[in-house]
């Protein structure tokens, strides 16, 4: 049995390979949730969402988010609309009492809809529009994911790190930003002051998150600070990490990050933004999985590849690596 620790594109991208040395059946994937947000209403959990699409055959592989070919005439005419009323596309990040209100999931990610700074295709609101009427019913967001998995006909086991609300927020020279404003809104430009998250010292794992975690686990090259981090900060995850078998993917070349802003986030946090600061990060790593050219220095074992993933052949390639790491430290 294996449990991946999942962010949004890196270890989706690592997934394309699992069953080189790992069956669907004796598969886990735990889910980042510090991303995410409530846009005009609804649920969004673009994480989860990730894993749901590519699940399901239906992921679009160029941006590793959203459905392929879907449409976009709903958010066309509500940016429409805003413009019509005087609104910009810009984020709308609702006020104090009102990120305290309503749905307690959805506390301190609130974001007004009128001008929808993400993209989100007519398919894909489908599912938030789903989701969210799963959790008004009374599900939690376990419960919700676990339907829709069953809708997609996925086989792994998908779990959200939390049912409990986790806002990753990025305090930056600009103000307090969540994550989703900071990354997709702001292009990650704003220079990183600190990064917290959110509600965290009051969330519980969910259900079969701590049990995931007594198996293998494997750590995907996803950003150690928005992806992993959120995780970290619940109760119970590091000593769990800390009493089974990890591995972890390097989402380095030496210090140059392969996506997103893993660099600046691990600089903000005090790490190396290298291969050489997941040491740090991972204290609980047994081995490290690094790409052949990288010349940073851990100390514990590694294994060396080229851990470059442009589909699902380098996958496969990279889940060897991972399962011949595990293999030396077990």
């Amino acid at each position: 049995m294996v449990t991946f620790l999942s962010g949004g594109t890196g270890t989706p991208k690592l997934l394309d390979g699992a069953t080189a040395a790992f069956t669907p059946d004796e598969t886990t994937v735990v889910v980042n949730t510090g991303d995410d947000v409530e846009l005009g209403g609804l649920f969004v959990s673009p994480d989860v969402d990730t894993l749901l699409f590519q699940g399901g055959g239906v992921l679009d592989r160029e941006t590793w988010w959203g459905i392929d070919g879907d449409t976009h005439r709903t958010h066309e005419a509500l940016s429409e609309l805003a413009r019509a009323a005087g609104r910009s596309n810009d984020p709308n990040f609702l006020p104090p009492e009102r990120q305290t209100s309503g749905r307690e999931l959805a506390r301190w990610r609130r974001f007004s809809g009128a001008g929808e700074f993400m993209t989100i295709g007519d398919r894909d609101r489908a599912l938030h529009l789903l989701r969210t009427s799963l959790l008004d019913e009374g599900k939690t967001l376990s419960e919700a994911t676990a339907i829709v998995a069953r809708a997609f006909g996925i086989s792994i086991d998908i779990l959200p790190m939390s049912d409990d609300p986790v806002a990753t927020l990025i305090h930056t020279d600009e103000g307090l930003q969540h994550f989703q404003e900071f990354w997709v809104a702001r292009d990650g430009e704003p220079a990183i002051e600190t990064v917290e998250y959110r509600g965290s010292a009051d969330a519980e794992p969910a259900p079969g998150v701590l049990d995931a975690l007594e198996d293998v686990v494997v750590i995907g090259p996803s950003n150690p600070v928005t992806s992993i981090g959120p995780m970290l900060s619940l109760a119970g995850i590091g000593d769990a990490l800390a009493e089974t078998t990890v591995v972890a993917v390097s989402p380095f070349l030496g210090d140059e990050a392969f996506s997103g802003p893993a660099a600046k986030l691990m600089a903000a946090v005090g790490a190396p933004a290298s291969t050489a600061g997941l040491g740090a990060v991972y204290p609980f790593a047994d081995a490290f999985v690094v790409d052949e050219r990288d010349e940073s220095t851990l100390d514990r074992p590694t294994v060396e590849t080229d851990i470059r993933i442009d589909g699902p052949s380098d996958a496969e390639r990279v889940v060897e690596a991972v399962a011949r790491a595990i293999d030396r430290v077990e």
